[in-house]
């Protein structure tokens, strides 16, 4: 089965870690993409145009770069890298993440024998050696069982995803959301009654860092979640009830000092 690979840059990113990442997607895995369209979310580092630059000689045509003149985002700029892919499946991937060896044979496995439109999996997380994973993110296997977990939480860990080019389109692509596009995206993808499954095991590999549960935190990202769960009940996926408590649990953790937040998230990730 064809399917390419989704990725979107910004001048943040450590050179280091984009080429891990193009590595683990590239080099290492069994079965290799169709192609990579890598998006540039806005101007680069020198380094970073260096390293594309090389990753281009190397791939060639399989190798697909969208330049964008400013920074639009994560959502936006996955929006615009859907529709330059070529092929139906698209795998998810992020610029400073490890995709393990048989991610992308396992989960275009499941793609040619089961009935489904999305294929994520679990991840593990590591702060500074790859293979030191402190925790893993689990997410339920089964379409009934994601759609009850999706009621608090997201239900696919993004990273990990590979759906239906089709699909993704007929919702309506990502929203346009500071945070929680992912969560967005996948719950339109419930109500349109597409079908999702979730590898009982780790694909990939994900970098975390003190910076990442700062980001997390803070007034403004409590009101942008607050927002997206809104959204959920005008969609009529929450009811009221369901709206309140997501509201209100979200709004607690994220006030909380950043030390706090990271043990609610690893305590929140073992239920």
């Amino acid at each position: 089965m064809k399917f390419s690979v989704l990725i979107s840059i910004y001048y943040k990113e450590e050179v280091q870690s984009f080429n891990r990442a193009m590595q683990s997607v590239w080099d290492e895995q069994t079965v290799k993409p169709n192609e990579v369209v890598l998006v540039e979310d806005g101007p680069l580092t020198d380094g970073l145009y260096q390293a594309i630059r090389e990753w281009k000689e190397r791939l060639t045509n399989a190798l697909q770069v969208v330049s964008l003149k400013e920074n639009v985002g994560v959502g936006a700029a996955k929006n615009i890298g859907i529709e330059m892919c070529n092929c139906e499946l698209i795998a998810v991937m992020d610029t400073d993440d490890v995709s393990l060896p048989k991610r992308f044979e396992k989960q275009l496995a499941v793609f040619e024998n089961q009935d489904v439109d999305v294929c994520g999996a679990w991840i593990g997380e590591f702060e500074l050696n790859e293979t030191q994973i402190i925790s893993y993110r689990r997410t339920p296997e089964q379409h009934n069982e994601i759609v009850a977990f999706a009621k608090g939480r997201s239900p696919v860990n993004h990273v990990t995803a590979m759906y239906k080019k089709s699909w993704v389109l007929n919702v309506g692509n990502y929203a346009k959301y500071r945070t929680s596009e992912d969560y967005n995206l996948f719950v339109k993808l419930i109500m349109a009654g597409a079908k999702i499954y979730n590898l009982q095991e780790s694909l990939v590999s994900v970098r975390m860092g003190n910076e990442q549960q700062v980001r997390r935190g803070g007034l403004k990202n409590a009101m942008f979640e607050a927002d997206v769960q809104v959204d959920f009940y005008k969609m009529g996926f929450l009811n009221f009830f369901e709206m309140v408590r997501n509201v209100s649990v979200g709004f607690v953790i994220r006030m909380l000092p950043s030390v706090l937040m990271k043990v609610i998230f690893k305590m929140i990730r073992k239920l």
